[in-house]
């Protein structure tokens, strides 16, 4: 077993895998310190340049830090925003980081931002296990969605919120009343409202919740769904689409809002060279958009890695996990052509990547776009590669871990924490055929899922131990 402090990735590629390694050592750059005067935790990441502590960034990156085995705790991430909620329960997008206080924008006056917590816990949940921490936090989570619903909810059963407070604040999106990507990912935040409270074993709260986003599911799939073009669009306020065509409406797909119908169609859409099927995938502005007004849309013509997360997690919700793991590396290949770009160049991690080829965006904007914004590019680097490329799925409370793969390969895992529980999966292929090594210090529960073979669950108990695929 290795020393790292990490759990170390195997796969055929080592470059794949060096990008790993390089993306916990880049997080040293990033640590952060709170104290009496600005109210925030101990051990914590945020971008000391930008002096502001970002909720999107904050829950987004917990996604990545629950690998860290406990050495980057994730919860900070999300106590730290718990800290400043405000007696009607508001939460801020944005704090500064030396004191503290909201920093709100003119064209954000509420200081709104797309409402995670909810899917960051329940993540949370499942790679450390605490049961008890859901009780304690469920109070604020209540409260944040209360002040969402009051302040921002109106007699559509729609959110409205100024393009700000969405992920995509672009010109052409000027006239939007009803955000996409806003109230998709409020039908989000009721669902994982939801399944919190069934983790809970209260019934009341997760029917309450559940109601809620089977409520805002139909207003969406009946107001924003386009059947022609096969797309989500954002309302302006009388309720017209406005048929600017981005991947807000992809976050849909990780709560199942489309049906199978729309979903064949916004996969056809990603397929689309017209439209998101760009040689590195995928464009927050579709190809044909970007050309219409390429000075309005320039920044966002590009591909971000948080975005590609979220687009990739959708589709491995819906079972395409094949497509999911094929954008993976692909995604991870130009991210590394910009790390190692030869003839001596300095290389580097880069907010947004050029749709076309390799290289960062190319949009002239002075400070666009930044480098080694490590806190969406790890979800890529580590989440993605552990997830979706080697294509673990753990669950800790559970003491599961599902091995979902298209084919087989000489990958694994190594060093990985599991409840108390250090657990190591390799394969290897012998004379006999493809082998599984196993490792762990106590029994867990293995599901090996190989598309289209076989898929198989069995005991692993503890010590060293190895399972023969044929003989499964």
């Amino acid at each position: 077993m290795t020393d790292s402090k990490f759990p170390q990735v195997h796969l055929y590629d080592q470059d794949l895998v060096e990008l790993y390694n390089q993306s916990w050592a880049l997080l040293e750059d990033f640590w952060q310190t709170g104290d009496s005067k600005n109210g925030w935790a101990k051990r914590f990441f945020a971008y000391s340049d930008d002096n502001v502590i970002n909720l999107v960034d904050s829950c987004m990156s917990t996604f990545f830090l629950v690998y860290s085995n406990n050495e980057y705790p994730a919860t900070p991430q999300l106590d730290n925003f718990y800290s400043k909620q405000e007696e009607n329960g508001a939460i801020r997008a944005n704090y500064r980081l030396d004191t503290g206080e909201p920093y709100i924008s003119p064209d954000n006056p509420e200081g709104l931002a797309l409402p995670l917590f909810a899917w960051a816990e329940y993540n949370v949940y499942h790679k450390i296990g605490n049961k008890k921490r859901i009780k304690e936090i469920m109070p604020v989570l209540q409260k944040y969605y209360d002040w969402l619903e009051s302040n921002f909810r109106d007699e559509t059963g729609l959110y409205h919120a100024p393009l700000a407070a969405t992920s995509i604040p672009v010109a052409t999106r000027a006239e939007t009343y009803y955000p996409l990507d806003f109230n998709a990912v409020m039908a989000l935040n009721a669902y994982y409202m939801a399944e919190l409270g069934d983790l809970l074993n209260d019934k009341d709260l997760s029917f309450y919740y559940k109601k809620r986003y089977f409520a805002l599911k139909t207003r969406i799939n009946n107001m924003m769904w386009d059947e022609d073009s096969g797309l989500y669009y954002d309302l302006d306020k009388d309720k017209n689409k406005l048929t600017i065509k981005t991947l807000a409406g992809y976050w849909t797909l990780l709560t199942e809002i489309p049906g199978e119908n729309q979903i064949q169609k916004l996969i056809a859409n990603l397929k689309d060279p017209e439209l998101f099927g760009t040689e590195h995938p995928f464009p927050v502005i579709s190809v044909d958009d970007a050309q219409k007004n390429p000075q309005e849309n320039c920044i966002f013509f590009a591909v971000y890695p948080a975005y590609t997360f979220v687009l990739i997690k959708g589709l491995s919700n819906y079972g395409y996990h094949e497509m999911a793991r094929e954008t993976a590396m692909r995604h991870l290949y130009f991210i590394l052509d910009t790390l190692h770009p030869g003839e001596n160049k300095k290389g580097y991690l880069w907010e947004a990547y050029n749709p076309h080829k390799e290289g960062p965006a190319q949009c002239q904007t002075e400070g666009f776009p930044k480098q080694n914004r490590i806190l969406h590019i790890a979800l890529s680097t580590i989440t993605l590669m552990i997830e979706n490329v080697i294509g673990l799925i753990i669950s800790l409370p559970r003491k599961t871990v599902d091995w979902i793969i298209p084919t087989l390969e000489i990958m694994g895992i190594e060093n990985l924490y599991l409840k108390r529980n250090f657990i190591t999966i390799l394969t290897n292929k012998n004379n006999m055929g493809w082998e599984i090594r196993l490792e762990s210090e106590k029994l867990y529960y293995f599901t090996i899922d190989i598309l289209g073979v076989k898929k198989k669950t069995l005991p692993i108990p503890s010590g060293k131990c190895s399972i023969l695929i044929d003989k499964i």
